[in-house]
């Protein structure tokens, strides 16, 4: 029998990724002109897209085609129609809209990083004088915290479901970074007799003390502003949540940070984690993987940590015992680590 032919090599890869921007223009173009949601209300021809848009017909028509090219759109007979994640996620009558983190995901503070990417690579980590996003006080948290919060509502119901499915007994929470606050709140709205503190810059805590009072638990929502590395936490905690922050920083100073978590704990307390978490072999889930390249461009020295890496750093800040679960259909996992 004979072997398949082997695959001739094509410039197609090469060719698609160093195009790719266009992907990510294109994408915020037809966020901030409305398309979706355009295409949503029932205008289905370029000419009819267009109008609502108050765009060229050219214009139009040429990147409608770019976005079915790429996934986002369908078309049959010169008619487009919404693929069912943009309608689910790009059309902004959808509860599910996501349309506002490219203000913070593709902010130029964040893509900025990313010109010369050549020279981070020679250096190890950003090259922003400041410190990327870790600079104290950095006000892109607080585009973080109004433009993300739609896309961390569905992750942060899971995680309370997860780490207290009865949501029926006294907790005391303390929400690390909390930035939206959505994690906390969360909690706090699937347990009656839960009271949250807040951790994080005071500009930030101002989003989730509005979140808090949208969800109807400000009475039971209180803050701490400041550093999670300076501020005095106080004690007697049964959980403390770590939701996408220690991939901002190199293990010594995540362990530091841990054994102050630890101390603050409540005998029997927990540490909720979530994170990106590749498998061992760094490259695998792609999403969760490809996170250390948003670190290695945005922090001195953050990175996407496997499972082993992060509970050989809780164990050595005096944690017991660590677990991981998935959060489908999240793409982040959580890691509950017992004091």
């Amino acid at each position: 029998m004979s072997s398949p032919a082997a695959q001739q090599p094509s410039p197609q890869l090469f060719f698609q990724t160093i195009n790719a921007y266009q992907r990510t223009e294109a994408l915020k173009a037809a966020i901030e002109l409305e398309v979706f949601t355009a295409v949503g209300e029932g205008n289905a021809t370029s000419a009819e897209i267009a109008k609502r848009c108050e765009t060229s017909e050219r214009g139009m028509r040429i990147l409608c085609d770019f976005l079915c090219n790429v996934g986002f759109l369908n078309k049959a007979d010169n008619r487009y129609s919404l693929t069912p994640d943009s309608a689910m996620f790009l059309d902004k009558r959808s509860p599910a809209y996501l349309g506002s983190a490219t203000e913070f995901i593709a902010t130029e503070k964040l893509t900025g990083n990313f010109k010369n990417l050549a020279a981070v690579v020679r250096k190890g980590g950003t090259m922003d004088a400041e410190g990327g996003t870790v600079a104290p006080d950095n006000p892109i948290w607080v585009k973080f915290a109004r433009g993300m919060a739609p896309m961390m509502s569905l992750p942060a119901q899971l995680l309370a479901k997860l780490v207290d499915p009865s949501g029926d007994r006294k907790l005391k929470i303390l929400d690390i970074a909390a930035g939206h606050g959505l994690y906390g709140i969360e909690f706090a709205k699937n347990n009656p007799q839960a009271s949250v503190v807040a951790l994080d810059w005071a500009s930030v805590l101002e989003v989730a003390k509005e979140n808090a009072r949208n969800a109807g638990v400000a009475d039971r929502y209180s803050t701490i502003e400041g550093s999670a590395f300076d501020v005095d936490y106080g004690t007697g905690y049964d959980l403390i949540l770590l939701t996408n922050f220690l991939h901002h920083f190199d293990p010594p100073t995540n362990e530091t940070l841990l054994r102050k978590v630890h101390a603050a704990l409540a005998d029997g307390g927990r540490a909720v984690t979530l994170e990106f978490v590749p498998n061992e072999d760094r490259i695998s889930p792609p999403e969760a993987a490809g996170f250390s390249m948003m670190m290695l461009g945005s922090t001195p020295n953050g990175d996407a940590y496997t499972f082993p890496e992060l509970e050989r750093m809780f164990v050595n800040a005096g944690f017991a015992h660590n677990e991981m679960h998935q959060l489908p259909p999240s793409i982040q996992q959580a890691v509950i680590s017992q004091k």
